[in-house]
């Protein structure tokens, strides 16, 4: 239990620093325009979302240039995590942000991308990593022995992914289609996250492969104690079909991202064996020298959005 106990506070220092408490609380749906950082498209923050699965939380709509909500072309979706470190440096608890609006205004008018739209709920603040760790294998991770680790070490006596998947598919995404000029379908609904929103990304692809067409599994946080081992030992029976899904991964080699090329060695002959083709429908690329932080992720953000939103 001591064991149990310790590893979980070792991975807190990963997870719950990534918290960001600023926003307002204007009530349900409270839209807030403004201009995005970088990016000459329309950032639309909706302020305090609700919902029955989790808590509410500030989500935010980034517009490319030129958005058309009355074209017959329907825009694909990106479903990004840590809303708060997307799109602005003011919200980014780093003070730097993803860049996503400017990249992918360069990358839809040069033609690199098909038009999307991208929406970033917030995270859950102080149950992000509850929210953000697969529940799997359930039978694990509702043991008495994690309920209790869990609680001491977050606060919290159980994990919310299933909870906070549902609010994505159940609430949110049926919102965003009836809202916006995008389409429904699987192949045109796209996933993404980094460090643990890494690991969310890819149980909701696992999760609803009848949802999610494509995930984006940035430096991954693997290595939670005892729970990263366990969930990776279920991808051999949970990945989605390779015939119609594509999964991108990566890594940097320092800081937290200097652990994740032995896990994800393991992960990678999990793909092959599941059928993937690197290169066509599966990536995993490794970048010397980057870090475990939104200035690495800005740098190469470009790479898995071409690879994505192709």
């Amino acid at each position: 239990m001591r064991l149990v106990k310790n590893l979980l506070l070792l991975v807190l220092l990963v997870t719950v620093s990534c918290w960001n408490g600023s926003g307002k609380k204007e009530g349900y749906l409270a839209k807030v325009y403004e201009p995005a950082a970088l990016g000459e498209g329309e950032l639309v923050r909706y302020e305090n979302f609700t919902s029955v699965y989790i808590g509410s939380r500030n989500v935010e709509v980034y517009l490319p240039v030129g958005y058309d909500a009355n074209s017959n072309e329907k825009y694909k979706v990106l479903y990004m995590h840590d809303g708060q470190n997307v799109f602005s440096p003011k919200t980014s608890y780093t003070g730097i942000d993803w860049g996503v609006d400017e990249t992918l205004d360069s990358l839809i008018r040069r033609g690199a991308v098909n038009k999307t739209i991208v929406v970033a709920p917030w995270n859950g603040q102080a149950k992000r990593f509850s929210e953000y760790m697969p529940k799997a294998p359930a039978a694990f991770t509702e043991s008495d022995e994690i309920r209790k680790a869990l609680k001491e070490n977050t606060g919290f006596d159980t994990l919310y992914s299933d909870e906070y998947l549902k609010f994505l598919v159940e609430e949110l995404k049926p919102f965003i289609d009836k809202t916006y000029n995008v389409s429904p379908a699987t192949e045109d609904t796209i996933i993404m996250g980094s460090s643990m929103g890494g690991l969310i990304s890819l149980y909701a692809i696992c999760s609803y492969p009848e949802v999610f067409g494509a995930a984006g599994c940035v430096s991954t946080h693997w290595p939670v104690p005892i729970l990263g081992e366990l969930y990776i030992g279920t991808l051999p029976e949970s990945l989605p079909s390779p015939d119609h899904h594509k999964i991108y991964f990566d890594f940097g080699t320092e800081g937290f991202d200097a652990q994740y090329e032995p896990f994800q060695t393991q992960v990678d002959t999990m793909m092959i064996n599941k059928g993937y083709i690197k290169g066509k429908n599966w990536k995993t690329l490794k970048f010397e020298g980057a870090g475990h932080n939104e200035r690495s992720w800005n740098d190469r953000v470009h790479i898995p959005l071409e690879f994505l939103l192709n």
